[in-house]
């Protein structure tokens, strides 16, 4: 092979590189507005769904958590708050699990919706089940708390898939709830709930 075929061959996979680089940027391009807008429309029915009796809820500031931008909302009914909605993260086994989190006025959960994770096929994404969310409703801060036996003043932990549950509970909801009452409350849950039990968060999925 000569000089010459081999600065030809470069130049034709810079060619490919360049168009491929070219067509991608333009398939993102036209495709992440349409994901942006997918993304809010699934989110509003989302806040619907948790909050279905509030005739307005409104945005109201955002927040931080594991760096990613979250927000928070207000619920009314009329001229009346009924409750709030958080949005935030929790750190799985394999992903960041998107969550909205609405509670009433004394900040127990009501309900809650996973937007987005991308746990564990047969294990980590059984968060997704009626089993697993419901669960939360009427929990206040206190008992946000993954337990790995039956129990019902607390989250069950799904079995085998203990890191995603308490992403979802002891980091996603709780920090979530914690921030609604910082906000809304002007003062702080009480920390006794955040000694776990076993100690630690580390599990396998």
């Amino acid at each position: 092979m000569t000089g010459k075929d081999i600065i030809k061959i470069t130049l034709n996979l810079v060619i490919v590189y360049l168009v491929g680089g070219l067509i991608l940027a333009g398939i993102y391009a036209k495709t992440s507005p349409i994901i942006f807008k997918n993304n809010e429309n699934a989110k509003k029915q989302a806040l619907k769904s948790l909050m279905p009796e509030a005739d307005d809820i409104r945005k109201v500031g955002d927040w931080t958590i594991h760096e990613k931008q979250a927000e928070y909302y207000v619920a009314k009914k009329g001229d009346n708050v009924i409750g709030y909605v958080v949005q935030s993260f929790g750190k799985g086994y394999s992903s960041y699990i998107n969550t909205l989190i609405a509670v009433d006025k004394n900040f127990k959960v009501l309900k809650i919706s996973i937007l987005s994770h991308a746990e564990t096929p047969g294990l980590g994404d059984e968060i997704m089940t009626d089993t697993f969310q419901t669960q939360f409703k009427g929990k206040d801060f206190n008992h946000l708390k993954v337990l790995k036996t039956d129990t019902t003043e607390y989250i069950q932990a799904i079995s085998g898939a203990t890191i995603s549950s308490r992403a979802v509970t002891e980091d996603a909801v709780k920090n979530g709830v914690d921030q609604l009452v910082k906000t809304f409350n002007s003062g702080n849950p009480t920390t006794e709930a955040t000694k776990t039990e076993g100690g630690s968060a580390h599990g396998t999925n």
